[in-house]
């Protein structure tokens, strides 16, 4: 196994890592909206959409993967009202990659964001 670490992401805000490699396999941790050059948390959903989707793939990059090699999504939302914005970023952000994917609201964050994203990819 190997950690990923990368100054293009956030740091970890506890005792993990960003992400790890195994078997040719990436598995991030989950990404908080924090811009990894001032750390700045982004609260209006659709620019932390982004970021957070923007930090995980600085970590897959960073493994040796690339966008295409995401082969799964987990996202955590503050609020399910959010969804449809979530949706539009993402649509944007991938492209005509689509990866499988879960959304699920949850009732707290940590540092009190709005989403949180995981992914899974290979090398």
């Amino acid at each position: 196994m190997e950690s990923i670490n990368t100054k293009k992401a956030p740091a970890a805000v506890g005792p993990y890592v960003q992400g790890m490699v195994h078997d040719g396999l990436i598995f991030t941790s989950g990404q908080l909206p924090i811009n990894p050059e001032n750390g700045e948390l982004v609260m209006d959903i659709e620019a932390a959409a982004k970021q957070s989707l923007t930090n995980v793939l600085e970590i897959v990059k960073e493994a040796g993967g690339k966008l295409e090699n995401i082969i799964k999504v987990n996202i955590y939302v503050k609020d399910m009202n959010d969804f449809g914005k979530v949706n539009k970023v993402y649509e944007e952000f991938f492209g005509s990659h689509k990866p499988a994917r879960s959304c699920v609201e949850v009732a707290r964050l940590p540092k009190d964001g709005v989403i949180e994203i995981e992914a899974i990819a290979y090398k």
